[in-house]
């Protein structure tokens, strides 16, 4: 499994955001709602402030619920854009994210399936092999969906600290 651990400055992301039921498996309907939600209006404010990597629209999902590692429960996801800018809007919302350490996972393959592949690998092989372990943060990842063919690139960020 390919990984590489970057330290970053912190940033925020601003978007749009919604509580949806956990799913380690397959589209998640309330997902893709939320992604149509989104109007051009506030499509356009988050391209805007659009001004950092992966230049494009990020997934973050953050304040799990407990029963998370069982498939159940809730977590908030929010569909945005990622910026250095500090946001005052009534349409967005902003997640301030901290400077931290992070472990970047990229892959290349048909969207979900490898993506969510990936997170299994990470929770099940990754983790508990390395010198880390995922502290209070937002999950983020992208997937390049202009990608012509099924072969998609995404990339997984989960905030980590060295394990003492």
């Amino acid at each position: 499994m390919e990984v590489r651990i970057e330290k970053k400055d912190a940033f925020n992301i601003v978007g749009v955001t919604k509580r949806v039921p956990i799913r380690f498996e397959g589209l998640n309907a309330e997902i893709i709602e939320l992604a149509k939600s989104i109007t051009a209006s506030q499509y356009k404010t988050m391209n805007e402030l659009n001004d950092l990597y992966p230049k494009q629209v990020v997934n973050a999902s953050y304040d799990f619920d407990d029963t998370r590692f069982e498939g159940k429960g809730e977590l908030t996801h929010m569909i945005g854009f990622m910026t250095a800018e500090k946001v005052s809007s009534d349409e967005l919302k902003q997640l301030s994210v901290p400077a931290g350490t992070w472990a970047v996972f990229p892959s290349t393959g048909p969207f979900p399936q490898t993506l969510q592949d990936t997170w299994g690998m990470i929770y099940a092989e990754w983790l508990p092999s390395s010198d880390y372990k995922v502290i209070d943060g937002p999950e983020i990842s992208f997937t390049k969906m202009h990608d012509a063919d099924e072969s998609k690139y995404s990339e997984i960020w989960l905030p980590v600290q060295k394990r003492q």
